[in-house]
Formats: structure tokens, sequence, C-alpha cells
């Protein structure tokens, strides 16, 4: 597939066929996604692969799927054959520019002006999206809605301590689903959303 068309084509889906998707389809993307640049080559992102029904089931509660649920959307996280769960380690980035290469002079670690272990957690999640879109499946995104809820998947999941899942990532085959109100906004115009030399 055209990579233009990979990108146009993808969108978070809200509603799953029970169609299978073959695990060597799932690995694929993951290596993709393993290609996401991080800074200082730290690779403090990961994922936890989900497919156990009861697992799925606790991972959707713990995300608010009945939130989804009682708004008119499907049970799409539950449903889904494939959970994966992207996770960033915010100590790895701290251990990584601590390393002699990478010190100030002065052998202190530089001042993150930035969390950039997000920003690199994004680029992996971007590239698992189309790669799901590439391998002819579709994807959904739901954030864990709170530091509670967060803490009980790690425990869920045996999930490290400096280790933060950032959310789900429901994978399979599309199946008919309830568009997002939000998409009513439209796009902004490329005016607003490109400045040229300065703002």
């Amino acid at each position: 597939m055209d990579f233009a068309e990979v990108v146009l084509k993808r969108r978070m889906v809200r509603h799953f066929s029970d169609e299978p998707v073959a695990p060597e389809v799932i690995e694929r993307i993951l290596d993709l996604a393993r290609h996401a640049p991080s800074a200082g080559f730290t690779q403090g992102q990961s994922f936890v692969v989900v497919t156990r029904p009861e697992l799925k089931r606790e991972i959707a509660r713990l995300s608010g799927e009945e939130s989804y649920t009682s708004g008119g959307f499907h049970a799409f996280i539950s449903e889904a054959p494939v959970l994966v769960l992207p996770c960033t380690s915010e100590a790895a980035y701290h251990r990584r520019y601590q390393e002699s290469d990478k010190v100030n002079e002065d052998g202190s670690e530089i001042v993150w002006p930035v969390p950039y272990w997000h920003m690199d957690i994004g680029c992996a999640v971007m590239i698992l999206l189309l790669g799901v879109v590439n391998e002819g499946l579709a994807a959904g995104f739901a954030g864990i809605p709170t530091v509670e809820n967060i803490a009980e998947v790690k425990r869920l999941l045996h999930i490290p301590d400096d280790v933060t899942p950032v959310g789900v990532i429901p994978i399979g085959h599309r199946a008919q689903d309830v568009p997002s109100p939000s998409l009513k906004r439209g796009r902004k115009p490329q005016a607003e959303y490109v400045h040229h030399e300065q703002w």
C-alpha cells in the first residue's frame, strides 16, 4: 500500500468483528514500531500484547469502556481480538542520560525541557497504527482515565514500577462503527496548521 494511502486510511475505529488476527501479523506490526526514533537511542518504549478474554474484559473496565457503551458506542475494547498497551519509562531516559557519552561536562544529567519519553512513545504508537492499516486491519485508542486505574493495570499485567502504560490500542477487523461526534469539528485549515518562518 502506498504510504499516503496508509496515512489517509488511518482512523480510530470503535467496533471490531470477531474475526481473529494472526499472531505473526501483530509481530510484524510491533517490529515496525520498534524502529521508532528515541532520544539517545534510549528505546524506553515497550508494548504489552493481550489476547486472553478475561484480561481484555478487565482492561476494558479499567479503561472506562462502560462510559463508551453508555454513550452509544460498541464495547470496542473488550471485543477486539488483540489489545496492545503502549508503555514508556521515564527512568530509562534518566539512566541513559547518566551514561558517559550523554552527561554534561561536569558529569551531571541534562535538564529535560521536554519529557521526550512521551514524544518517543507517541512516535512508536503512530508507526504501530500505520502498520495496522498496512496489514488491512483497524485500530482504536482508549486512555486509562485515572492514576489509580493505571496502577491497577500495572498490577494486572505485572508491569514494572518504572514503566507506565499510556493507553490501550484495540486491534482487529473493522466492523461498522459509530463515528466520534468530535469529527464534526473538521480539520484545521492549512493556514492555521502550518506557519512558515514565524507564527
